[in-house]
C-alpha cells in the first residue's frame, strides 16, 4: 500500500527494502517509459484576503459613509441626513491612527497620523466636515494599502518554505527506508528522492542520475543534469531519474531558507527616504502643536476674549494643517499608478511610484525578464542532406511521451513547421542522455551530444558515419560557442542533424535596455563587448563596473549570458550568481550612493528585489514571491514597460515638486497672514480649500490618455 502525504505526493511506507545503489541508473529509464512523471506545480500560496484585515475593513467603512454623506452635503440636505454618515466616517477612519497617535505620545513622540485626526476634528468643530472627512478617509486608505501590501509579503514568503517537501525518505545505514521529517534530517543523512519529487535538503548526489529543474534557485531556464558529486538544492523539483542525496546543510541553511531570511530583512529595512521623513514628521507635527497653543493660551493671559481666541487657534489649525501637501503629494502620483495599471503595470504604492522615477542603476535578470523563458528551436541544422523537416519530425515522435522542456519544444517546432508527426513505439528515456524510440521502423534517438556523439560510428558505413560525426560535433560546437543549447539527433545510430535551443528575447528588450541607459545617464557609453563578473565573493568584483546604466544579473551561465547581454547592448555582465549573490552585488552598489532598480521574475530574484531601492516583477510568469516582494508588477510582460514606468515615474515627481511649491507658498502665506495680522475664518477656509483644489487639479494631469505615450517617447 501507499500512503499521500499533505503534498498530494505518493510515498512508500517506512522501514521498506531500498533498491540497491547501482540499480538506480537501470530502473530510472524504465520507470520513465512505463510511467511518465508528470512536474507537480509547487504547492498554491498562502493568500490572506483582503477585508480579512481590520485596516481594509475600517477604510471601506469609512469611504462608504464618506461617499454617503458628501452628495447629500453638498446638495444642501439638513444636517441630520449627512451628519451621522460624517460622525461613521470619523469613528471608522480615524480611531486606529488617533489610537495610535495617543500610544505615541505615551512614548513621547508626534506623528503625523494624530495631527491629521486633531486636524479633522478640529475642521468638524467649526463646521467644516467634508474637508475633515475627507483627510480621515485619504489617511484610512493609505493605511490599509500599506496594511494589504504587508500582510501579502509576509504570506509568500512563509508560503516559499513549501516549495520543500515536509517529509522526506531517508535510508538507514541497513539499506532500509524510513519516512521523516524533512526538518529532522541531520547532516550526513542519506535520502532518496524519486522521480517528480522535489529535494528535501541541500546536498551532494551519491548514486544516480536525473534532471533537476532549479529554476527557483539559480533562475536557469532547463532542468540541469544531476550526477554524483553534483550539488542539488531543497525544493527543487527531481526529473525522470531516482537520486540518493547526502544531506549537506540544516534546513535552517539551505538556499530556500536563506531566501526567506533575506527578505525579510530586507523588508525590516528603512531606507534612508524613511528615515528623512519621520524626522520632518516629528518637527512639524511639534511644530504645529505648539504654535496652536501658543497662540490660544498666550491670548488669554493677556485678557484676550475667549471666543475670538479659540476662532483664531482653529484657523490657524485649518490653515496649518497639512491637506493641500498630501494632495500635493497623492494625485500625481495616484494618477500615475493609474494611468500605469490601465497600461499593465501595477505600482503597489504611491512610495513604489515616487521610488521608481529616483534610481540611477538598473540590475536585470535574464531567463523571463529580457527572454520568454521557455526553449524554443531556432534552428534545424540537417547533416549529410538529410532532409531538416523529416528529421525534426521523427525527433518529434521521438520526444513526445516525454514531458522534459526540451521534448516540449521539439514537438512545438515540428508543429510549427507542418509536417506531421508520425507516432512512436518502444519509448526509452535515459537522465542526462535523452530519449530512444522507434518511428516507422527506425530507431530515433534524441539528446545530449555529449552522450550520444561520443562512439556512434560502426559497421560497413564507418566512414561515412565518422564524418556526420565531425559534422555534428562542429555544429554542436558552434551552436554552444554562441550560447545556444545543443540537441543531437540520431537515425539509425547515424547523426542526422543538430538542433539549436535558445531562450529568445522578449519583444522590445534591446529598445527598453537602451532607454534605461538614457534614463539612468549612461546612454553615451558603448562597450566592445560583455564584461563577465564571477559570482559575487568567488572571484568577481561586486562593486566593479559601471556607476550607472543597465547590468545583467543572472545564475545562468556566462555564454548564454553573455549571448543575451549582446544582443541587448548591456556590457556589464555578471553570470553564475545565486540569490545572495545578487543582493550583495545590488547592497554593494547601494553602499557606494546608487539607487537601483532590480528587475526580475523568479523566486531566486525575490531577495535581490527586496534588497534594492525599487523593484519590478514580471507578470506571467512570475514567481508568487517575486509579485508580492517586488514594488511594481509588469502583468503582460512587456518590456518596454519598465522604462516606461520609470519616466512616468520622474514626471510624477516633478509634478510633487510643483504641487509642494504651490502648497507650501499657499499655506505659508495665510499662516502668516492669521500669525501677523487677523485673517478671517471664511477667507481661511477658501484660501486652503483653493489651494488644495490647485494642487490636486494638477496632480490629475498624469490621468490623461496621452500622459503613457509621451512617458514611452520622452516627448
Amino acid at each position: 500500500m501507499t500512503s499521500t502525504s499533505s503534498h498530494g505526493r505518493t510515498q512508500q511506507p517506512p522501514a521498506t527494502a531500498a533498491p540497491p545503489a547501482g540499480a538506480l541508473r537501470s530502473a530510472a529509464p524504465a520507470a520513465a517509459a512505463a510511467a511518465p512523471v508528470s512536474a507537480a506545480p509547487p504547492p498554491q500560496p498562502r493568500r490572506t484576503r483582503l477585508f480579512a484585515l481590520p485596516e481594509t475593513r475600517w477604510a471601506a467603512v469609512s469611504a462608504l459613509a464618506f461617499l454617503l454623506a458628501l452628495p447629500l452635503d453638498l446638495a444642501g440636505a439638513p444636517a441630520w441626513a449627512w451628519g451621522p454618515l460624517y460622525a461613521v466616517c470619523y469613528a471608522a477612519g480615524g480611531w486606529e491612527p488617533g489610537l495610535a497617535g495617543l500610544r505615541a505620545l505615551r512614548e513621547r513622540t508626534l506623528d503625523v497620523d494624530l495631527l491629521m485626526v486633531v486636524a479633522a476634528v478640529g475642521a468638524a468643530a467649526i463646521g467644516q466636515f467634508l474637508d475633515g472627512g475627507l483627510l480621515i478617509v485619504i489617511f484610512a486608505v493609505s493605511g490599509a494599502l500599506e496594511a494589504v501590501a504587508t500582510r501579502r509579503t509576509e504570506d509568500s514568503v512563509r508560503g516559499l518554505l513549501d516549495l520543500a517537501p515536509s517529509t522526506a525518505v531517508r535510508l538507514t545505514t541497513d539499506g532500509r527506508e524510513e519516512t521523516v521529517e524533512a526538518a529532522a534530517l541531520q547532516v550526513g543523512d542519506t535520502v532518496l528522492v524519486r522521480p517528480g519529487e522535489r529535494l528535501p535538503a541541500d546536498g551532494t548526489v551519491l548514486d544516480g542520475a536525473s534532471e533537476v529543474d532549479q529554476a527557483t534557485i539559480t533562475g536557469e531556464p532547463l532542468p540541469v543534469d544531476k550526477g554524483p558529486a553534483d550539488e542539488v538544492f531543497a525544493g527543487t523539483l527531481n526529473g525522470t531519474g531516482a537520486l540518493r542525496v547526502r544531506v549537506g546543510k540544516d534546513a535552517s541553511e539551505s538556499a530556500i531558507a536563506r531566501i526567506v531570511a533575506m527578505v525579510e530583512e530586507a523588508g525590516r529595512t528603512k531606507a534612508p527616504t524613511q528615515v528623512f521623513i519621520e524626522k520632518v514628521e516629528q518637527r512639524y507635527s511639534t511644530a504645529v502643536v505648539a504654535v496652536t497653543l501658543a497662540l490660544f493660551a498666550l491670548p488669554l493671559l493677556l485678557g484676550a476674549e475667549f471666543t475670538t481666541t479659540l476662532l483664531r487657534a482653529m484657523t490657524f489649525m485649518i490653515v496649518a494643517s497639512p491637506c493641500a501637501v498630501v494632495l500635493a503629494t497623492m494625485p500625481p502620483l495616484l494618477s500615475a499608478i493609474a494611468t500605469a495599471g490601465r497600461h499593465g503595470v501595477l505600482v503597489k504604492s504611491a512610495v513604489a511610484m515616487e521610488g521608481l522615477g529616483a534610481v540611477t542603476r538598473v540590475a536585470m535578470d535574464k531567463t523571463g525578464t529580457l527572454t520568454e523563458g521557455a526553449p524554443r528551436i531556432t534552428e534545424v541544422r540537417a547533416l549529410g542532406g538529410a532532409d531538416g523537416a523529416r528529421v525534426l519530425a521523427l525527433a518529434a515522435a521521438a520526444e513526445r511521451p516525454s514531458e522534459h522542456p526540451l521534448a516540449r519544444a521539439v514537438v512545438a517546432a515540428a508543429r510549427e513547421r507542418g509536417p506531421r508527426v508520425p507516432g512512436a513505439d518502444g519509448f526509452s528515456s535515459a537522465p542526462g542522455r535523452g530519449v530512444r524510440a522507434v518511428v516507422e521502423g527506425r530507431t530515433v534517438r534524441v539528446g545530449s551530444p555529449a552522450a550520444l556523439l561520443s562512439a556512434e560510428a560502426s559497421g560497413s558505413c564507418a566512414e561515412r558515419a565518422e564524418e556526420r560525426l565531425r559534422e555534428a560535433r562542429a555544429a554542436v560546437a558552434e551552436g554552444e560557442a554562441a550560447g545556444h543549447t545543443a540537441v543531437a539527433v540520431l537515425v539509425d545510430g547515424t547523426p542526422a542533424a543538430v538542433l539549436t535551443v535558445t531562450d529568445r528575447l522578449r519583444p522590445g528588450a534591446p529598445e527598453a535596455v537602451a532607454r534605461l541607459h538614457r534614463l539612468t545617464g549612461a546612454g553615451a557609453r558603448t562597450g566592445a563587448g560583455a564584461r563577465t563578473g564571477g559570482r559575487a565573493g568567488t572571484g568577481g568584483r561586486a562593486g566593479a563596473g559601471p556607476a550607472t546604466g543597465v547590468t545583467l544579473l543572472t545564475g545562468d551561465n556566462a555564454r548564454a549570458a553573455r549571448r543575451t547581454a549582446e544582443e541587448c547592448g548591456i556590457t556589464d555582465v555578471r553570470a553564475g550568481l545565486l540569490p545572495q549573490d545578487k543582493v550583495a552585488v545590488v547592497r554593494t552598489w547601494q553602499d557606494g550612493g546608487a539607487k537601483v532598480l532590480m528587475v526580475g521574475d523568479g523566486v531566486n530574484d525575490a531577495p535581490a528585489l527586496a534588497a534594492a531601492h525599487s523593484g519590478v516583477a514580471m507578470g506571467r510568469a512570475g514567481s508568487d514571491l517575486a509579485l508580492e516582494t517586488a514594488d511594481a508588477v509588469v502583468v503582460r510582460d512587456e518590456a518596454g514597460a519598465v522604462p516606461t514606468v520609470v519616466a512616468l515615474s520622474r514626471r510624477a515627481r516633478r509634478l510633487v515638486v510643483q504641487n509642494l511649491v504651490i502648497a507650501s507658498v499657499c499655506i505659508g502665506a495665510l499662516v502668516t497672514w492669521d500669525l501677523a495680522g487677523h485673517l478671517p475664518l471664511p477667507l481661511g477656509v477658501l484660501g486652503h480649500e483653493g489651494s488644495t483644489v490647485l494642487v490636486g487639479l494638477n496632480g490629475l494631469r498624469l490621468l490623461r490618455t496621452t500622459a503613457w505615450r509621451r512617458a514611452a517617447t520622452g516627448t
